[in-house]
């Protein structure tokens, strides 16, 4: 059960808006949702859970009930990890509107181990399974499923959203690597989405011992990511997220300042707007 620390305002907010071109609005963590011209809306690892506490400890206010979304016409999963694939958090918006879930085989393996279609108003039909090379249509968008360096994920992917507004890339928790590269040379991205995020020491899953952990680009690497994929705007996330690996995305200013790519770093809080 999930409870919203900011009541309804801002699925409110994406239902009522009008963009010209495409708009994206920053979930925390490393979930947005994006609302097309033609009111195509997408949501892409919206995670609403509070952690695994004293392990994982939620640093971020959960920004809305996922039975308060109004519309959605896919949910799209980057990989199989519980920040980015979690059934309270997603499978309400699912039988609440009817949207498609799509994502790599090992995502929607769990939400089978989970029974979604047991728990939730949420038949087969809307799962759909994509791989690299994938490419598909939902209203507006032109979704590009691409390759991603994730070392602590079985099966990650990336997204392009291509639209005429300009196009917009998320990594999921990728960090760089010949994947990037490749994506670079293949679009023209305006906008890029990376994770990022400092090590810590976190309690062991098994032992609760802590133990040195590492799931995101630092800020060397975010940059050479951003420049493998030659963003014009880099958008960090994760960054906010979890005690203990929270960050100062201001500092990528500094390391980006001599560099090609990208253009801008584009620092957003949880809940706000940008556009294409």
């Amino acid at each position: 059960m999930v409870h919203s620390d900011w009541g309804d305002w801002l699925p409110a907010a994406v239902a009522d808006a009008d963009p010209d071109g495409l708009a994206l609005w920053y979930l925390g963590c490393n979930g947005f949702v994006l609302k097309a011209a033609d009111g195509t809306t997408v949501f892409v690892d919206p995670y609403l859970g509070t952690g695994d506490p004293p392990r994982t400890v939620r640093m971020i206010p959960v920004p809305f009930d996922p039975t308060d979304v109004r519309d959605a016409d896919a949910v799209l999963a980057t990989h199989e990890h519980s920040d980015h694939v979690d059934g309270p958090s997603q499978a309400p918006i699912l039988a609440e509107t009817g949207a498609d879930y799509v994502g790599p085989d090992d995502s929607l393996a769990v939400t089978e181990a989970a029974n979604w279609t047991d728990r939730w108003d949420v038949d087969e039909s809307q799962f759909h399974e994509v791989s690299e090379g994938d490419t598909f249509e939902v209203g507006e968008l032109r979704i590009h499923v691409e390759a991603a360096n994730d070392p602590d994920a079985t099966h990650p992917v990336s997204y392009v959203f291509e639209h005429d507004a300009g196009t917009f890339f998320h990594g999921g928790d990728a960090r760089p690597g010949e994947s990037f590269a490749d994506i670079g040379e293949a679009y023209d991205i305006d906008l890029g989405v990376l994770a990022f995020g400092s090590d810590g020491m976190l309690p062991d899953k098994q032992t609760r011992e802590p133990k040195y952990t590492k799931w995101y680009s630092d800020e060397n690497e975010i940059c050479e990511a951003a420049r493998q994929l030659q963003l014009d705007r880099l958008l960090p996330t994760h960054w906010d997220m979890w005690k203990g690996l929270t960050a100062d995305p201001t500092a990528l200013h500094d390391h980006v300042r001599s560099h090609d790519h990208p253009n801008r770093v584009e620092i957003v809080e949880i809940g706000d707007r940008v556009d294409l």
